[in-house]
């Protein structure tokens, strides 16, 4: 009876485990690698790829000649011999790594000597042909080949793909057994990534954030173009990194040179933030609030306004202390706080965070890369007048660029908030399309009237305003400017600012918009003269690489 049971519990219960154990003492499994999925920008040109690297290894029980397979891997791969046969002889493993990532070549001399005992693989070795160009946003990858940042890591499970397996019959000396017919899983390639990036506007973007960090040199440059729907043209953020280079083992380096600035950190955006106050004011005032205030309205022509015992003042000394009277096209043109002070006030707390809420401030703008802030917007409930004040121009909240580059398109494209995207196809090697994204309209934040009126004030910013050194004779280019304070231990840390500027073109019909921000600049002064030139020479290129 026990002779019984144990030949029941040995081929039934046991009997799949034992297959198991059996299959891997009689095969061998070399493994057959995706090839991971190419990023190209929208017309083709590709930022990431693949490139065709091997990985050779040896099996210690099927080496015939020790000391000629020693000899021979040392002298190829630059290795030390002795340590090399040591590896071999005292291993316990079945297989052992000699190198990987190496070139065809290497393979190709590695045939030519039939060495008992060796094999080779082809691997995974991710290559950026472009080195820094959209390191950030591109991320990168591991040493085995999976993503850990960027768009790498976003669209990681689409990119890689399925390894297959070739399985070999050995012998108890993991020796091949030559009449046996290997077993071959082949691999399912990873799909690849069509961006909305443009390279010809990426390396225009590179070369303004190159020359910021030269003639500045700042803490940090960046600049971003998108279109008026959301889709993202190109994105530099400097200091930078190599991505053919990536100090893996380097955490505070990659931290450093590896974050996504323009949608990971949040600053006060400052006066570019008076587009919204400026929007809200004329929407109401359209929609019939009489607590708005008309195109025409002239406002108290006093630099200083007094709230909850905080003095808020104008950056402006001019005329004795005080204003020349001011309409709200004027206010922007002068970039004056205590207008906007004004319309905040007179709007109220409920209906401004309206506004600031539907523009998308306080939460993640939802574009397709990982590790997006939502920037930081004191509760409504919390907010006093004093706080509500220097909201209006844009103090006393925090946002991402992303964020407030979509708000402000959202002001000038017609009044509609989109989500930015950054992928615009995922297909398969044979072209076969897997997905297509499109414009998603996430809100209606101002009516249509109201964001044409919005374009041409703000085209008279870059005409004849403060952004004038962002004028482009023959074209319509309309912007804001921003100097922000910086903050240290939650006090104001004087003489370091946040300089920006947004711009966009034709003002009239906006296709292109840009956002450029210097932090730190050494030598400048204003947005107005640090970031706005910067903007000019963004659309300059484009006019010229586009023909326009």
């Amino acid at each position: 009876m026990f002779v019984i049971a144990r030949l029941f519990y040995v081929q039934i219960i046991w009997g799949n485990e034992l297959q198991i154990k059996a299959l891997d003492q009689w095969t061998r499994n070399v493994p057959v690698l995706a090839k991971r999925g190419e990023i190209t920008d929208r017309n083709g040109v590709v930022l990431a790829t693949t490139k065709e690297t091997y990985t050779v290894f040896v099996r210690p029980r099927a080496v015939t000649d020790l000391d000629g397979v020693t000899t021979v891997l040392s002298n190829v791969f630059s290795l030390d011999k002795g340590e090399l046969i040591d590896k071999i002889k005292n291993t316990k493993v079945s297989e052992i790594k000699v190198v990987k990532h190496v070139g065809k070549e290497y393979v190709e001399k590695l045939s030519n000597y039939s060495l008992s005992g060796v094999y080779f693989a082809e691997d995974v070795t991710r290559y950026y042909p472009y080195d820094e160009l959209l390191a950030q946003v591109l991320g990168y990858t591991s040493a085995d080949g999976n993503g850990i940042s960027g768009l790498e890591l976003y669209y990681n499970d689409q990119l890689s793909g399925v390894n297959g397996d070739i399985l070999y019959q050995a012998d108890l000396t993991g020796v091949d057994l030559k009449d046996k017919t290997p077993y071959y899983r082949p691999a399912t390639d990873g799909l690849n990534l069509r961006l909305t990036i443009d390279y010809e506007i990426q390396q225009i973007l590179e070369a303004v954030t190159d020359e910021a960090m030269s003639v500045y040199t700042p803490v940090s440059a960046s600049a971003i173009v998108i279109s008026p729907v959301g889709e993202v043209l190109g994105m530099s953020m400097k200091p930078s990194l190599n991505l053919n280079e990536v100090p893996l083992g380097d955490l505070e380096t990659l931290n450093k040179l590896g974050r996504i600035t323009l949608i990971a950190d949040s600053y006060e955006p400052g006066s570019t933030f008076k587009v919204l106050t400026a929007s809200a004011n004329l929407n109401e005032y359209y929609n019939g609030n009489d607590k708005a205030f008309s195109e025409t309205h002239t406002f108290n022509s006093s630099r200083f306004r007094y709230i909850d015992g905080s003095k808020i003042k104008c950056w402006s000394t001019h005329n004795n202390g005080k204003h020349a009277n001011e309409n709200l096209s004027e206010a922007l043109n002068n970039s004056c706080n205590p207008i906007f002070v004004d319309i905040a006030l007179a709007l109220g707390k409920e209906k401004f965070y309206d506004y600031v809420n539907s523009f998308g401030y306080g939460k993640v703008t939802g574009i397709d890369l990982p590790g997006e802030a939502q920037g930081m917007l004191i509760p409504k409930q919390a907010v006093k007048s004093a706080d509500l004040a220097r909201i209006s121009f844009g103090q006393a909240i925090a946002c991402t660029p992303l964020q407030l580059l979509m708000a402000t398109t959202s002001a000038v494209n017609g009044g509609k908030l989109y989500s930015p995207y950054l992928v615009k196809e995922v297909y398969s090697s044979g072209g076969a399309l897997s997905s297509v994204t499109e414009p998603n309209e996430i809100a209606t934040v101002i009516d249509e009237k109201t964001s044409k009126t919005i374009s041409s004030y703000l085209e008279k910013v870059v005409s004849n305003g403060s952004g004038k050194q962002a004028y482009i004779e023959g074209y319509k280019v309309g912007g804001k400017t921003g100097t922000a304070q910086k903050y240290k231990d939650g006090v104001i840390n004087q003489g370091k600012y946040v300089m920006s500027f947004i711009g966009f073109f034709p003002a009239d019909k906006p296709e292109y918009l840009c956002l450029v921000i210097v932090d730190e600049p050494v030598g400048g002064t204003y947005g107005s003269t640090v970031a706005a030139p910067l903007c000019k020479k963004v659309f300059e290129g484009i006019i010229n690489c586009k023909g326009l």
